[in-house]
């Protein structure tokens, strides 16, 4: 039984938040040992590895990182991820929000622990998860699906129409077949703004998600509307418009089998479907092989 699990067996002490109070606050110089062993840097994060140590000795922790969130300490266990206070005395599962980023921090730390959680056949798994079945717990790790699919897509034969760009201009540019009530092309999102990167988004809508498409689409401000719909806010100043462009990018994804979302498109028509970690993106876009 993982960390996650057997924490899970416990009462839920809070409402917000699934909270286990651990125990002895006491810390002993061999912990202090299992902390250098992690290769951290600083003597507060050293200290809260050891009081883990102590308090969870039959856990794996892998990685301690104090420095994200102000009060509380990622931990990740192998596949596991979750949070402690700085006195270790509190553990926390659950999801961490960046409200001022829009941004799911849990889940993209979670992409990054587990970067081949979507990519191929997975991507399908993902709109059937999308459109009901029950979504994979916090920390828990998701069957590793099959080696991703790479080919090559002619996005040159779309029309320019359909198209919503958005990111810095002098970057590369990438191409992303997305829909905006999927979670894997929210984190995707918040991925590539961070990087110097030139998105042409075009929304296929596996999801049902049409009539939002329709709304980014129409919007005064596309690439506004574009994250607000991906933040689940209003998208405002919106209206009616010739949204054939939507149809032509739905067309393109059923004749070349595109079922599934996020599909990233490099410059010279190479894609894979799936998110992928910053990491794997800059080299890919550059032309690196995979």
């Amino acid at each position: 039984m993982s960390v996650i699990d057997r924490i899970r067996a416990r009462p839920v002490q809070s409402a917000l938040f699934a909270v286990a109070v651990l125990a002895s606050p006491l810390i002993g110089f061999g912990a202090a040992g299992y902390a250098s062993s992690l290769g951290l840097v600083g003597t507060s994060d050293g200290q809260v590895a050891a009081l883990l140590k102590e308090r969870l000795p039959k856990t794996q922790v892998s990685g301690l990182d104090c420095s994200k969130v102000a009060g509380l300490c990622e931990v990740t266990a192998g596949q596991n991820l979750f949070y402690v206070d700085r006195s270790a005395r509190y553990l926390v599962i659950g999801r961490v929000y960046d409200m001022d980023t829009r941004q799911d921090l849990t889940a993209a730390r979670l992409l990054e622990i587990n970067p081949d959680m979507l990519v191929g056949g997975a991507a399908k798994a993902n709109a059937a998860a999308e459109a009901g079945a029950p979504p994979t717990p916090p920390g828990s790790a998701p069957a590793r699906p099959s080696a991703p699919s790479i080919r090559s897509l002619p996005i040159s034969t779309l029309p320019a129409a359909g198209a919503i760009e958005w990111g810095p201009r002098s970057g590369r540019t990438v191409t992303v077949f997305s829909d905006f009530q999927c979670g894997y092309c929210r984190a995707l999102t918040n991925t590539l703004r961070s990087m110097n990167v030139r998105v042409i988004e075009r929304p296929i809508s596996t999801l049902g998600s049409r009539d939002l498409a329709n709304r980014v689409y129409c919007a005064k401000n596309r690439e506004e509307a574009l994250h607000a719909a991906y933040a689940g806010e209003p998208v405002r100043g919106s209206g009616s418009c010739d949204t054939s462009g939507l149809d032509a990018n739905e067309a393109f994804a059923r004749k070349h089998g595109l079922a599934g979302t996020p599909v990233i498109v490099r410059g010279d028509g190479a894609a894979i479907e799936g998110y992928r970690p910053r990491e794997f993106l800059a080299g890919w876009l550059a032309g690196k092989p995979s």
